[in-house]
């Protein structure tokens, strides 16, 4: 079995097959109308199967109708190089494509532009409700700035990358959480003190640190992504 970059998978010493790495992703919406910038986030239910209870950004995995839809889906061209380091051909459009369907699922809220086209085209699925209203989804929009693999031995496993977006670049309001899907509980906007203060899984304790100097020092595309992983070394971090 491979991960998502091509890397073996060894089986647990117990047997157990092991969790399947599926590629995800996240999207993190920065709001700067206040004294502080603010991002977005929402608690999973208790019930769970990965990460139950904890506050988290809206995400998940990549979807065949992600994939479909993202043939000529326009990338930032640094975000666009650096998602295709250690990753499957032509995956880098379908993961802002995942990243924007999530949120759109999770919060209600449309990161997309407007394109009469869109309406008449023949939409998959997942995509219906969003290509009706005459919109693309907004992939130029977003940057790539962190990437983790969740570690063995949990009963799910992403290879998981993060997207820094502008609440500018929503569709509507950014307080309108009514088409939420009802999957991520209390959405609401933080600033990071006080993101820090909820109950965090430790990987969003380490992209928070990312997005506070991001936020710090500008979002110049110079600036490296982190990329956590597990080797045959124990874990890892590089920058890509």
């Amino acid at each position: 079995m491979a991960s998502a970059a091509g890397s073996p998978v060894s089986p647990p010493p117990d047997g157990r097959e092991p969790a399947r790495i599926r590629d995800a992703a996240s999207i993190v919406l920065v709001r700067r109308s206040g004294r502080a910038p603010q991002i977005l986030m929402g608690q999973r239910g208790a019930g769970a199967v990965f990460m139950p209870a904890k506050f988290v950004f809206p995400g998940g995995a990549v979807d065949a109708e992600d994939a479909e839809l993202a043939s000529g889906a326009a990338l930032e061209p640094e975000t666009a190089r650096r998602l295709a380091i250690d990753a499957a051909p032509g995956l880098g459009p379908a993961l802002a494509c995942a990243a924007i369907r999530e949120l759109w699922e999770e919060t209600g809220l449309r990161l997309g532009a407007a394109d009469a086209a869109m309406a008449a085209r023949g939409a998959p699925a997942g995509w219906q409700g969003f290509l009706a209203a005459g919109l693309r989804p907004r992939t130029e929009a977003l940057r790539f700035f962190f990437r983790a693999v969740t570690p063995p031995g949990r009963p799910r496993r992403f290879d998981a990358r993060f997207f820094l977006a502008e609440a500018t670049a929503l569709v509507g309001s950014d307080e309108d959480f009514s088409g939420a899907c009802g999957e991520l509980l209390h959405l609401q906007w933080l600033d990071i003190a006080a993101a820090r203060r909820l109950s965090l899984p430790f990987v969003t304790e380490l992209v928070l640190a990312e997005i506070e100097q991001r936020l710090a020092g500008g979002e110049a595309g110079e600036r490296p992504v982190p990329y956590f992983h597990q080797s045959a070394e124990g874990p890892q971090c590089r920058m890509l």
